[in-house]
């Protein structure tokens, strides 16, 4: 046997971007498919989708409250944080008492909707027909949708969502009872007009409301708050957000009266008891002076009298600051979500404390705005409590400072005025009781005169405070759905449908476990590759019915056997007869085809050639030269046939041939034995080609004794058919047998840009796996010299 002088040298092997753009441009009607199905699913979402629309409007927060006095001058002081400022309110705005004081100045009972073909439009504000409750439970009634259709002048039919197969006829202004209610529609229906309608709680339009509400910083560093409202209705959405700044200013200026009340319904408690008590002096003062001829007491006595008026004044001052300061300290001691400084504490409050005060109203609004975020075992709401329990414990010891020293000075008081007491105890005991009496009546007088003007000042207060917040512009209906957004939405599905169409692309190649190009091959295998047999357009392999070598002999597919027979001409050259062995690794991957075209060109160039169909298993060889195999190879082996009975000439292809012959039991050794060797030897002198077809490797063992005597082996890959795994074979067989004359062959390639390889093999820099020369023909189908061009559907100006 004669080697092949093959250095084996690693395979040099470049990207090719060309290619790169071939493998994506070969499926672009893959790239189009996915694309116009994500165009079409963009076009169904916004056809289904219902839109939502989106209003805006402005707050301003206001830094203090100008009417306030002295406590007024303590709030401007504070350096307030606008941010966390907007950030506090922002809790109170969405509060449930202040959303559902919105909600309770809409028309929000009953929603009418009018049912189209593909989604249920909401007509608010719009009401089609009236409908009149008389009778709704308040918690428990049904919030199923009613559908409503107009029978005729005097009917309408009647069905709910959870029976609409139901539908039951009324008169108009019938009483219908369901779900816990009585209603009545009173409006008639257009006949054939069909709409729904349900009924609903307050609770859920809070729902609603909320869902859609946002608010932030109108810009930064500044006092205006910015508030969004979405919703699928455009005019519900302006219409809610505006109740809701209303109901959020009233909310704001009720609780800022709230010290101001609280101050005056003590004073009216006060004042009740004073007008009594100061009626009753007054009268027994008059009896007294009256039944004794006492018209005047002494200019000393006179003085006392007034000195226990005041000091009974200075006392009811007193007691209002210390209800001031209670209120402050109950404040303080619940988790309320902002505090105030009550009125009364004017001058009393100084600016450590005002800060304080803010500084607590700030870590409230953050621990709301931490338990939106995170549960109460966190580490950030953790942390933020411990700094609301620090400033607290400031502020508690400042009230209790501020108690202690109310306190000493109401003892003080007291102390004065039993001093004044003592005093009068001096004088004679008829002028003692007149001095009582007069005292008395003069003290009720006065602590009511002052009550009196401290009521009024508290009133005025009241009137004169002013909401904490304005509203800067109001909300207005947009019809310009912000969702979905139709621009966005086809962009999105373009970009889906480029990057599915590639991705799918990807996947394909990256799951394709086959070979396709010679590229492939040579970036697995050492073994060198003598020719790319191409795909012919009517390549039928399954019974080798012709050459189509010899039937085309212009067609691309026959210059690609020719290259391949040119090539055989370097193996094996220094012998004149050379026997070569056709294999593959599995069956159905052209080897039988591949060696009768083979054989066909040998026979071209008279050449004498014999076609030994040596797969004595499944041999379908014979159907090509009209044989019927009930003699052959396996006759002549066994003893049961000679050799001339077993030879047949085709003079078609001018090819003589040995069938396979009827199967035999044991096939392998039949291969193994002597008198295969010896005809091997027989047929060699006789013979330019003896060309031995045999049965995969890679199934059964059946040819490896042929590959070993043979001079030249080939191994048949097809393109699209052949795995991977396949390209390693011929170097494990090199290996095992020490054979240096093996060669693929690369079947059936049929150009496909999809599986090609994305390198290219360098072979001017002698990184080749081979030295002969072959072409896929990749690309010349337009040359003008082969006679099977095919005309692509876009050549339509190109004559067949």
């Amino acid at each position: 046997m004669t080697e092949l002088v093959q250095e084996k040298k690693g395979v040099s092997q470049s990207i090719d971007f060309y290619k790169i753009f071939r493998v994506f441009l070969s499926r672009w009607y893959w790239i189009t498919g996915t694309v116009a199905l994500a165009l079409f699913g963009a076009w169904l979402y916004l056809w289904y989708t219902p839109p939502i629309y989106q209003t805006g409007a402005s707050l301003k927060l206001e830094d203090s409250n100008p009417n306030l006095g002295t406590n007024a001058g303590i709030v401007a002081s504070q350096n307030y944080n606008y941010t966390d400022k907007i950030q506090a309110e922002s809790f109170t705005i969405r509060s449930n008492e202040v959303i559902a004081n919105a909600v309770k100045t809409l028309d929000y009972k009953i929603s009418y909707y009018l049912k189209g073909r593909v989604r249920t439009t909401e007509l608010y504000p719009n009401v089609p027909f009236v409908i009149e409750i008389l009778k709704q439970d308040s918690v428990n009634f049904s919030r199923s949708l009613y559908t409503v259709t107009g029978k005729d002048e005097q009917h309408f039919e009647l069905s709910t969502a959870d029976n609409e197969d139901k539908k039951t006829t009324y008169q108009y202004n019938a009483i219908i009872n369901i779900g816990n209610m009585s209603f009545r529609i009173k409006d008639k229906i257009p006949v054939k007009s069909t709409y729904q309608f349900k009924f609903n709680s307050q609770e859920d339009f809070i729902g609603r409301a909320m869902g859609g509400l946002n608010i932030g910083e109108a810009a930064r560093f500044t006092n205006v708050m910015g508030l969004n409202q979405t919703d699928g209705n455009a005019v519900f959405a302006a219409d809610i957000l505006n109740a809701i700044m209303k109901a959020y200013v009233k909310y704001d200026v009720i609780q800022r009266r709230r010290s101001a009340r609280q101050t005056v319904d003590f004073i009216n408690s006060q004042l009740g008891f004073i007008d009594t008590a100061a009626g009753k002096s007054g009268s027994t003062l008059a009896s007294y002076k009256a039944r004794n001829n006492m018209l005047d007491v002494s200019s000393s006595t006179s003085m006392t009298v007034g000195k226990l008026s005041d000091f009974e004044k200075q006392k009811t001052e007193l007691n209002l600051k210390q209800l001031g300061i209670r209120q402050l300290q109950e404040q303080v001691n619940s988790n309320k979500s902002k505090i105030e400084i009550g009125m009364d504490l004017d001058g009393e409050i100084n600016s450590g404390m005002g800060t304080l005060v803010t500084q607590l109203n700030n870590l409230l609004a953050s621990r709301e705005a931490k338990l939106s975020q995170f549960n109460n075992d966190s580490q950030p709401v953790r942390q933020i409590e411990q700094q609301i329990s620090n400033v607290k414990a400031g502020i508690r010891n400042a009230v209790a400072g501020m108690l202690r020293k109310n306190e000493q000075t109401i003892r003080y008081i007291d102390s004065q005025i039993a001093g004044v007491t003592q005093k009068m105890s001096t004088i004679p005991q008829k002028e003692q009781n007149f001095v009582k009496l007069q005292t008395n009546f003069e003290v009720n007088n006065k602590v009511r005169s002052y009550l009196s003007e401290k009521k009024l000042e508290a009133e005025m207060n009241a009137a004169a405070i002013v909401p904490g917040a304005s509203i800067v512009n109001p909300a207005y209906p947009s019809y310009y759905a912000i969702s979905p957004n139709s621009s966005k939405a086809y962009t999105t599905a373009l970009m889906l449908g480029l990057a599915s169409g590639f991705g799918l692309i990807l996947l394909v190649r990256f799951l394709n476990p086959y070979i396709y190009d010679k590229e492939t091959v040579e970036g697995l295998t050492h073994t060198p590759i003598i020719g790319v047999i191409r795909k012919f357009p009517d390549y039928i392999d399954q019974d080798s019915r012709q050459a189509l070598s010899l039937s085309k002999p212009k067609s691309v597919f026959a210059e690609s056997v020719r290259s391949v027979r040119t090539n055989l001409s370097f193996l094996a050259s220094h012998k004149e007869s050379k026997v070569i062995c056709i294999t593959s690794e599995v069956s159905g991957e052209g080897k039988s085809f591949v060696t009768i075209n083979l054989a066909g060109t040998l026979a071209l160039i008279d050449k004498r050639i014999i076609l030994i169909a040596a797969d004595l298993r499944r041999s379908k060889l014979h159907k090509a030269f009209g044989n019927d195999n009930k003699k052959g190879l396996s006759s002549l082996l066994s003893g049961q046939a000679s050799l001339e009975e077993v030879i047949s000439h085709d003079e078609v292809h001018h090819i003589d041939f040995i069938p396979s012959g009827p199967v035999p039991p044991n096939p392998s050794e039949l291969l193994h034995s002597a008198t295969m060797k010896e005809l091997l030897l027989k047929l060699e002198q006789q013979y330019d080609y003896v060309l031995v077809d045999t049965a995969p490797v890679g199934l059964v063992s059946d040819a490896i004794p042929l590959i070993r005597n043979a001079d030249i082996n080939l191994f048949v890959i097809r393109s699209g058919v052949s795995q991977q795994r396949a390209a390693n074979i011929p170097e494990r067989l090199s290996r095992e047998y020490g054979l240096s004359n093996l060669a693929i062959i690369l079947n059936a390639f049929g150009d496909d840009a999809l599986y090609a390889n994305y390198y290219t093999t360098d072979y001017s820099r002698g990184g080749g796996n081979s030295t002969y020369y072959y072409s896929d023909y990749s690309g010349y189908s337009g040359s003008g010299y082969y006679d099977d061009e095919n005309r692509k559907w876009w050549m339509f100006w190109k004559k067949k």
